[in-house]
């Protein structure tokens, strides 16, 4: 899953002197890498600002480490190298190299050759002039198959979109530009990285995020690690982001709702027992109605001391603090 903190940066971006950090997560893509590379410095060639290049191999089990590591020769490059200990996934490659970031901006690719580095700069500058906190890529033009890749991605973009409220066109876009402070604020786990907009906008406001169109270009080498199966796993996930946008800082509602729904039917169930009993004089003991009643009022009070349980340890404890201060502004700044 994905959780927001309000812990404070283990990085000063100011203090390091980077401006942009670029973060690629790879996994098998030994043909990709080094062209990638390449392509990124040329993007940045004229950036004229200290920029790092943050490679995570994720587990490969080709050449990938062995042709990122031939890049340390190429001049005026700041490249650092993660190498995770065994196949984590997408999500925590991010996160390592998010957690590693120097830079006071931080810009995500995919490490396949189809996102484009030169949409970079743009993105940078739409960021800056329209005081963004995220810009997402959007691939109008995909160069994808049409029904592993194409069909799945306009599903699940959808499902996104209207459970989570943020209108972003491509969720699955691997080319974002984030401001590292703000990102750095959020937890990146299991399969969430396809709903980094939708968390980031439980810690900025959704008017400074939006979305580019960004070019994209066909699979040069390897094979595409997603398919179909992605938009049921999507499905399963869109029930926990549901629930942590909605209920994440008030789960008793969540659960103390569901606890007066059943304790409500069970009370007209025994309402509607009582009245046959004692008016009527019939006999309910062997009832399914009375043992479905008697089951509603017991997963009742559950829910709702489960509700209870949830608020006691949602609630900030010590020291904790439920908010995070953007700037700070006084009569002489």
């Amino acid at each position: 899953m994905l959780q927001s903190q309000s812990l404070p940066l283990s990085v000063d971006e100011a203090e390091s002197g980077i401006e942009l950090s670029v973060l690629i997560p790879v996994r098998n893509e030994e043909e990709s890498v080094g062209p990638l590379v390449e392509r990124i410095c040329g993007a940045l060639k004229d950036f004229g600002k200290p920029w790092e290049l943050i490679i995570v191999d994720d587990g490969s089990t080709d050449g990938t480490l062995v042709n990122a590591r031939k890049e340390f020769g190429r001049e005026g490059l700041d490249l650092r190298i993660i190498e995770l200990q065994r196949n984590f996934g997408q999500a925590a490659g991010l996160q390592a190299g998010i957690d590693a970031a120097r830079g006071r901006l931080l810009a995500t690719l995919d490490g396949d050759l189809q996102n484009d580095p030169y949409d970079i700069p743009k993105m940078i500058t739409m960021l800056e002039e329209r005081q963004l906190d995220l810009v997402c890529g959007w691939r109008k033009s995909r160069q994808d198959g049409l029904m592993l890749r194409l069909v799945p991605s306009w599903i699940a973009n959808r499902l996104i979109r209207k459970v989570t409220g943020v209108k972003v066109h491509d969720y699955g876009c691997g080319l974002k530009l984030y401001r590292t402070k703000v990102v750095k604020q959020v937890r990146i786990m299991g399969g969430m990285h396809r709903f980094i907009p939708a968390w980031i906008a439980s810690v900025a406001p959704t008017s400074r995020i939006d979305e580019m169109v960004v070019s994209h270009h066909a699979r040069q080498f390897g094979q595409s690690k997603y398919g179909i199966s992605r938009t049921f796993r999507v499905v399963l996930d869109l029930l926990s982001v549901l629930f942590f946008m909605s209920f994440r800082h008030r789960p008793g509602h969540f659960f103390g709702t569901i606890g007066l729904i059943f304790g409500g039917i069970s009370g007209l169930l025994f309402l509607y027992l009582f009245v046959v009993k004692f008016f009527l004089g019939e006999d309910i003991g062997t009832r399914p109605m009375l043992t479905i009643a008697v089951m509603l009022f017991v997963a009742s009070v559950q829910m709702i001391t489960t509700g209870i349980v949830a608020e006691m340890l949602a609630r900030p404890q010590g020291n904790t603090i439920s908010y995070v201060v953007r700037n700070s502004y006084s009569r002489d700044s």
